[in-house]
């Protein structure tokens, strides 16, 4: 007679697919934030030149 059997966890190893799909899903959310950013600070860098050219604003301080 041998032993009561016990239902033992198999260990699986890390799932390479799994871990390629989630590491190009994190690259592409940050790379989407940084280029929003990007984004944006160029916006405001083109508004501010537009703005410096319609004499809108001056990069001189007005002495009184």
């Amino acid at each position: 007679m041998s032993g009561p059997r016990i239902a033992h966890a198999t260990l699986k190893g890390p799932s390479v697919v799994k871990e390629i799909i989630i590491g190009i899903t994190l690259g592409l959310a940050a790379g989407s934030l940084w280029k929003m950013h990007h984004w944006n600070e160029q916006r405001k860098t083109r508004t501010f030149y537009d703005l410096l050219e319609k004499g809108e604003i001056s990069v001189i301080a007005e002495e009184e």
